[in-house]
């Protein structure tokens, strides 16, 4: 039997890969037996008291339903041609967004594969919470099929792990920094297997000013800001960094007095600053200095939100991408502004006051290299079975032509 050193099951047994490998066999797309697998995933875990304290457990389990994984079916799986899983996924989920190995395991068992899945090694509530729910349903013979084809693992770097499954998988996933990717990907794969990677990005939020203030949702609006960003310390690659203000001089000075304000009442009360982030910060605000023309900390509140006023947007802004509440602003003329600066590097946009069409012709216009997501603001950490323009089902399986 093939050991690996230094590894944590958390749904099963130890196994021997090779053995694994030749017994894994593709399965139909968004089966009925899935669906009710997960559907009762998402009850299993609502099961759980804990669930108030973590709303991205919330989150997941919300996707799980039956009535969530049915309109995904209808959207993503098309009658003709034939498609099977493409075998076994390894996923790499990445250390600092708790819940994102479990969406990743979503993708794999929707799309008719074994997972093989990398839990974060940080010790996460959250993945306690989806790995003893998984585990507790390993324990009915109706979902063995299911549960057979789920192996949830935990490993430090120290571990010869990643270079074991790497060499036995169809596809590997990895979610990572540009660092870890270049590093795993000098692990072999099988001749035909290949990876999908979903690098470090950069994420902004567009405000229209003269919308905000006839809005009646003004503080809802920081709610949904506060979950995009505050939730995983801007961590998530989904999370804005850059905030663009559109509209008159004096609504945008408006707006930033009410947005602002009613941010921080809710930072307050729900987020805490560790002293090691301030310095980061601190050290971030330096070099921003150093290398832009004329910015300025505009408003510093309580340590837990800085706000770094461009007088222009520079195209390498995105190299000043910090956390725990460090945000930089800039007031617009108009969207195509941020023509200069979007690169292959950024991934979402969140809007608030901004039309769909108007949204449409930016990006016909434009056509950047960058942006994959355009969403309304509270929407960032929504998955999607679109990632980074991946479309995973598609990936995560392959047609059988039949002439």
């Amino acid at each position: 039997m093939k050991t690996i050193n230094n590894i944590e099951y958390l749904n099963c047994n130890p196994f021997d890969i090779p053995t694994f490998y030749n017994e894994s066999k593709p399965q139909e797309l968004f089966s009925e037996l899935t669906v009710e697998y997960l559907d009762c995933l998402s009850k299993q875990i609502n099961k759980n008291p804990r669930i108030r304290d973590f709303p991205d457990v919330a989150t997941f389990s919300f996707f799980c339903r039956r009535g969530n994984i049915l309109q995904l079916k209808q959207k993503y799986l098309r009658p003709d041609p034939t498609k099977i899983g493409r075998g076994i996924v390894f996923h790499i989920a990445p250390s600092n967004v708790p819940v994102n190995f479990a969406f990743s395991l979503v993708s794999g068992l929707l799309s008719g594969n074994t997972n093989i899945v990398r839990v974060s090694s940080k010790d996460f509530e959250q993945v306690n919470i989806i790995s003893n729910a998984i585990k507790s349903l390993g324990e009915k013979s109706k979902f063995s099929e299911i549960s057979n084809r789920i192996v949830l693992v935990r490993y430090d770097r120290n571990s010869d792990a990643t270079r074991e499954f790497s060499r036995y998988c169809d596809v590997r996933g990895i979610w990572g920094g540009d660092e870890t990717i270049n590093h795993i990907r000098k692990m072999p794969l099988k001749p035909r297997s290949f990876d999908i990677t979903f690098s470090d990005r950069y994420s902004l939020s567009v405000i229209n000013a003269d919308a905000y203030l006839n809005s009646p949702n003004q503080k809802n609006i920081s709610k949904d800001f506060y979950n995009d960003t505050f939730l995983f310390d801007q961590n998530a690659c989904t999370s804005p960094h850059l905030i663009i203000w559109l509209g008159a001089n004096e609504n945008v000075t408006a707006s930033k007095h009410i947005f602002w304000k009613a941010l921080n009442e809710i930072v307050l009360k729900n987020y805490s600053v560790e002293p090691l982030t301030n310095i980061n910060k601190l050290t971030n605000l330096y070099s921003q200095a150093i290398q832009m023309d004329q910015i300025k900390l505009d408003h510093k509140t309580d340590d837990s939100i800085w706000r770094i006023n461009l007088n222009k947007l520079k195209n390498n802004i995105h190299y000043f991408k910090c956390g725990s509440g460090y945000f930089s602003e800039y007031h617009g003329k108009s969207l195509l502004e941020l023509g200069p600066i979007i690169n292959r590097k950024y991934q979402t946009l969140s809007y608030f006051g901004i039309e769909k069409d108007e949204l449409n012709r930016f990006i016909l216009d434009l056509k950047p290299n960058g942006i994959d997501r355009i969403v309304p603001i509270g929407r960032t950490l929504d998955f999607s079975l679109y990632w980074d323009s991946y479309n995973l089902i598609e990936s995560l399986s392959r047609n059988i032509e039949i002439i």
